[in-house]
């Protein structure tokens, strides 16, 4: 995928001080994936794109360069997020990695988040 509509190529960058991956267009933020660590599990909770660029697939290559990333360092995937779950239903070369959304998982993630918000 190269041209967007804008003529440029989207990257995708980890930025870990903020717990996620975003992709950026032209030098602009257009979405994001966020995570939280878990041992040795990356934990998806949240992914959107900003309206301004709906429609052009970029949550898919988001979702597809955040998940080889987690392959990459040796973690495994845990789709809380709705959207990380149906991108990973229709691709099944994550299937070794993935790990199910239990509820001890959600569990930990909902205290997870509280923590960190109430540090801000």
């Amino acid at each position: 995928m190269t041209d967007t509509g804008t003529g440029t190529t989207p990257t995708v960058e980890r930025v870990d001080t903020r717990h996620r991956y975003e992709i950026h267009v032209g030098g602009k933020r257009a979405g994001l994936t966020a995570y939280r660590d878990r041992d040795q599990q990356r934990v998806f909770f949240h992914t959107e794109i900003d309206d301004a660029y709906a429609g052009q697939g970029l949550a898919g290559r988001l979702i597809r360069e955040a998940l080889d990333d987690v392959r990459a360092s040796g973690r495994r995937i845990v789709p809380v997020c709705p959207f990380v779950a149906a991108y990973l239903s229709k691709h099944d070369a994550y299937d070794d990695i993935t790990d199910p959304a239990t509820p001890e998982v959600v569990q930990w993630l909902e205290a997870e988040l509280e923590r960190a918000s109430n540090r801000s």
